[in-house]
C-alpha cells in the first residue's frame, strides 16, 4: 500500500505547476479526485489508487524529471499559457516533450535566466523565502546612484510592502570600459537578493531616483546564464541539478 500525500504536492510532482500555483488550482475548484471536486488544501490522495484530474484532464507523475535553463527574452510572459494569446516562455520549449513550468518569475519587461522543471519539490524550495536562494541581476539604470543611495540599497530600503532585506550591489564595468565614466546617462550594477517580491529590483532603484532601463537575471543560485542566447535553452547537467538540490537541502 502506498503512502498518501497532500493533493497540492501530488499535483506539483505530476508537473502541473509549482506547489504554490497548485494550491491556487485546488482552491479554485479545478481538481477532482475519483470524479469528486476537491477544493481543500488539507486533502490527501493515494497516488496508486486515486484518479486525479485538473480541468477534466487526468494527471499522473512524470516518469522523467527535466531541468532547463532558458534565456527569457524581453516581452515574453513567465507563464505556461495566456488567455490573450501573448507569447509565453513555454512557446520556446516546443521541442521538450515533458510538461515543465517556471521556477519563480521574471516580469514581461525583464530578461535573462529562468529555470523550468517538472520537479515540484525542488521548484517549491527554490522559491520559498525559508531557503533564501540568491538571484543576481545585471541592472542598467538612469544616472549613477550616490553613496547614500547605495547604502540604502545595500542595507534595506522602505517600499510599499515593507523594508527590503540587505542586498549586494556592485558597480559593473564592461570589459575595456573606463572606470568612473559619465554617470549622467546610465550605469550598470550587479544586484544580488534572496527575496522574491514583485518587480523588487526595479522598485528599489526607483525608490532612490534611478529608474531601471534594463534588467537581466544572470544567475539563480549556483546556476549562471553565461553565453546562452536570448530565446535559447539548455538542459542542466547532473552536476548543476545536484548543486541546486544541495542549495535547498535536498541531498539526493
Amino acid at each position: 500500500m502506498s503512502a498518501s500525500e497532500r493533493l497540492q504536492r501530488y499535483l506539483a510532482r505530476c508537473g502541473v505547476a509549482s506547489r504554490r500555483a497548485c494550491e491556487e488550482i485546488v482552491l479554485a475548484g479545478r481538481v477532482t479526485v475519483n470524479g469528486v471536486t476537491v477544493s481543500e488544501l488539507g486533502a490527501k490522495v493515494d497516488p496508486d489508487r486515486d484518479h486525479v484530474a485538473v480541468d477534466g484532464v487526468p494527471v499522473r507523475p512524470e516518469r522523467k524529471t527535466v531541468y532547463i535553463a532558458l534565456n527569457k527574452p524581453k516581452g515574453v510572459l513567465t507563464s505556461v499559457a495566456d488567455r490573450f494569446g501573448r507569447p509565453v516562455v513555454t512557446d520556446l520549449l516546443r521541442s521538450v516533450p515533458q510538461r515543465v513550468y517556471p521556477v519563480g518569475r521574471l516580469d514581461k519587461d525583464s530578461e535573462g535566466l529562468l529555470i523550468l522543471t517538472n520537479d515540484g519539490e525542488l521548484a517549491y524550495r527554490l522559491t520559498h523565502p525559508k531557503y533564501g536562494v540568491v538571484k543576481t541581476y545585471l541592472v542598467t539604470v538612469a544616472g549613477g546612484p550616490d553613496p547614500r543611495s547605495l547604502d540604502k540599497l545595500r542595507t534595506g530600503i522602505e517600499l510599499e510592502d515593507g523594508v527590503t532585506a540587505p542586498a549586494r550591489v556592485v558597480r559593473f564595468d564592461p570589459p575595456n570600459a573606463a572606470h568612473g565614466g559619465d554617470t549622467t546617462r546610465q550605469t550598470q550594477w550587479l544586484v544580488s537578493i534572496h527575496e522574491g517580491r514583485k518587480r523588487q529590483v526595479r522598485r528599489m532603484f526607483e525608490a532612490v531616483g534611478h529608474p531601471v532601463h534594463r534588467l537581466e537575471r544572470v544567475a539563480f543560485g549556483p546556476i549562471s546564464l553565461n553565453d546562452l542566447a536570448p530565446g535559447s535553452y539548455r538542459h542542466l547537467s547532473p552536476d548543476e541539478v545536484q548543486r541546486l538540490r544541495r542549495e535547498v537541502g535536498l541531498d539526493s
